[in-house]
């Protein structure tokens, strides 16, 4: 059973979402990924939420570019949760998509995060604590991570106490 159901407009979106992908897996929570488009094939995407939520899902990541109908078309048809993931385009850089995902009439509410790789992780991690509302292993793994977040950061300004600032920008540009 899929705890996250994840849908793109396009396959070409896939690797946009490899953050997503990659930190569902680090928390162990498990996912269905299907590419379908809300105006190609509105039929197959309504009977895959059908699916999904028969199958136990949880939670609903939509990700789309554009015209970006993608996530708000999921949320009509389930009253679970949807997190909308813009895809940036070469037209704004995803501006025009982040404005259609959260610009969702009154009553059909997507949670929408940031274009961009901070936007596909951030959308799991979202996933992760809504889930944590009813898991307290989620919960858990959570506080891990946010710790584990603030040692390393601890541990850069030590770093950059004992190398100083122009060594340590070296050491920066050296690891591009």
């Amino acid at each position: 059973m899929a705890e996250v159901g994840i849908i793109v407009g396009s396959d070409s979106d896939l690797p946009k979402l490899k953050g997503c992908f990659q930190t569902l897996d680090d928390f162990g929570i498990s996912y269905d990924v299907k590419a379908y488009s809300a105006h190609r094939t509105p039929h197959l995407v309504a009977e895959w939420i059908k699916l999904m939520e028969s199958a136990g899902a949880k939670v609903f990541i939509a990700a789309a570019g554009g015209a970006a109908h993608l996530p708000g078309v999921v949320a009509s048809h389930t009253v679970l949760p949807v997190i909308g993931i813009p895809i940036e385009t070469q037209l704004s850089g995803g501006l025009d998509s982040l404005l259609s995902i959260v610009q969702m009439p009154s009553g059909i509410p997507v949670a929408t995060v940031a274009t961009g790789k901070a936007g596909a992780t951030n959308a799991a991690l979202l996933a992760v604590s809504i889930l944590a509302t009813a898991n307290a292993a989620y919960q858990e793994k959570l506080r891990n991570y946010r710790n584990t977040m603030q040692k390393t950061i601890i541990e850069k300004n030590e770093t950059l106490s004992k190398q100083g600032l122009y060594e340590y920008i070296k050491s920066l540009e050296a690891k591009k």
